[in-house]
């Protein structure tokens, strides 16, 4: 059983987040949204939209990759934080196989906003093209994402 730890500072609950996600804790990751939380994922892969609500980043956001990476393969690696107020940058390795026989291996940086120790909206950058060669090597890049907000 996890045991969640309650933090308003705002780094400590990215960090908290990000090593949840390493450890594959669902409790946690759960908890460290806010319900009404958002994530920007920029670009034009299959994933690129704003994805609202805390539900919806979790299972159908951080969820789709499930099937996609071989099970036991992801490896996250927290690189750095930097915090002002209630924003923190972090930045993080991410590496995995995919089921396309693909190795993925990519440099991530994501933008938090923390509110009342939840986070509250994020914005992630990383190499798209690394993204979709990888993780959806059958995408049509000439036929744009859902790009709704």
């Amino acid at each position: 059983m996890t045991t969640i730890v309650t933090t308003s500072d705002p780094r400590a609950v990215v960090i908290r987040y990000i090593e949840a996600v390493r450890d594959g804790d669902a409790d946690a990751i759960h908890d460290s949204f806010a319900e009404d939380a958002t994530w920007h994922y920029p670009g034009d892969l299959p994933i690129s939209k704003v994805w609202h609500g805390r539900d919806t980043i979790i299972n159908d956001f951080l969820g789709s990759m499930g099937p996609i990476l071989v099970p036991g393969t992801l490896e996250i690696e927290l690189v750095s934080t930097t915090a002002e107020g209630d924003r923190v940058v972090a930045e993080w390795t991410s590496k995995a196989k995919t089921v396309h026989g693909a190795a993925y291996d990519n440099r991530c940086i994501g933008i938090y906003t923390v509110r009342d120790g939840k986070i509250a909206s994020v914005i992630e950058y990383a190499d798209t093209r690394h993204v979709a060669a990888t993780l959806f090597p059958d995408h049509d890049a000439a036929q744009p994402a859902d790009t709704v907000c």
